[in-house]
């Protein structure tokens, strides 16, 4: 038995050596990559010099919440008394910034605070993780590498161009920082010094907000227009108007045109029935065992704006609802 332990040892120390030459290989192939794209040879080796792979990344992109959690479940989580009473703390100590933003972006404030808190709970939990060894660790994984890649390198532009200060650069295990977890390329096309300090600091109030109702804003997102409604759907619906997948939303119609299909169609609150809609049912084809036909819902223009933030049918779902929270509090 003290032979076979032994024997497991040298192979598991003999496993990480090899393993730890290839990361290294890696990086060595990648600083190439970087140099390239226009990065400084002296910033490379300044904030990469203490990068290392990060197997507790692997384990998180392998197992998310949203692939195994159903619907209800996880909208629960996000949208408790307790977080809908920290929001309201939040904006009772950030009312002044919180409504100067919504009116110059025309967001509405309670869509805002809604992102973060699903995100970071209002700031207190924006993650630990060393950022670029996390997206180091994903780039140099093969799953999702070119992603990665373009983010990491991303990120090293913007630490090159002295907008980002890498020692700051603590977030979650997909690399996403601030309150409102901005990716590398997100930080690059929408984030801004609102402050004019001189810096993007998305762990600061002012250029975080701003930056998020700039996000949206640029995205499309249309004021006091309608997110998702609930509905029970007949059996007679053809399969193909039933989307399970956040990628694309599929066989969008004006809702008045899927009436036939909607039992509780006269107990919707629409104003406008030729909106377009899609059908969402989102627990179909991820949890085991679910309903076909159960929980559904009916989507609209401003659902897919969230989508784009975060390419979650449950996601969107969860910030929808407690932005609507949030709205009937303050």
């Amino acid at each position: 038995m003290r032979l076979i332990k032994y024997i497991l040892i040298i192979i598991i120390f003999s496993f990480s050596i090899s393993f730890a030459e290839d990361f290294n290989n890696w990086k060595v192939q990648f600083k190439k990559k970087a140099l390239s794209n226009g990065i400084s040879e002296k910033t490379f080796d300044l904030v990469m010099l203490k990068v290392k792979f990060l197997p507790k990344v692997i384990e998180y992109d392998r197992f998310q919440p949203e692939f195994y959690e159903d619907t209800k479940t996880y909208i629960s989580k996000r949208t408790s008394q307790k977080k809908l009473d920290n929001g309201l703390a939040f904006f009772n100590k950030n009312k002044k910034l919180i409504n100067t933003i919504e009116k110059e972006f025309n967001i509405e404030k309670e869509l805002l605070l809604a992102l973060m808190g699903i995100e970071t709970n209002f700031g207190t939990y924006v993650g630990k993780m060393d950022i670029l060894s996390s997206l180091a660790t994903l780039s140099y994984d093969k799953r999702r590498s070119e992603f990665f890649t373009n983010e990491l390198i991303t990120l090293l532009k913007l630490i090159d161009n002295n907008q980002i200060n890498y020692k700051t650069l603590y977030g979650s295990w997909a690399g996403a920082f601030g309150f409102f977890q901005f990716m590398p390329t997100t930080i690059k096309d929408y984030a801004f010094d609102y402050n004019k300090d001189n810096s993007i600091d998305l762990k600061d109030s002012e250029d975080a907000y701003a930056s998020a109702a700039n996000y949206l804003t640029k995205m499309g997102w249309k004021k006091n227009q309608p997110c998702f409604l609930k509905i029970k759907l007949n059996k007679n619906i053809p399969n193909k108007y039933l989307n399970v997948s956040a990628k694309k939303l599929n066989n969008k119609k004006k809702l008045k045109s899927l009436k036939e299909y909607i039992n509780n169609y006269s107990e919707l609150d629409v104003k406008n029935q030729n909106l377009n809609v899609a059908i969402i049912t989102p627990d179909k084809d991820i949890i085991p065992d679910s309903e076909t036909l159960n929980p559904a819902y009916i989507v609209f223009e401003n659902y897919e704006i969230i989508l784009k933030w975060n390419r979650s049918l449950r996601f969107a779902l969860a910030v929808c609802t407690l932005k609507d929270k949030i709205k009937n509090e303050i």
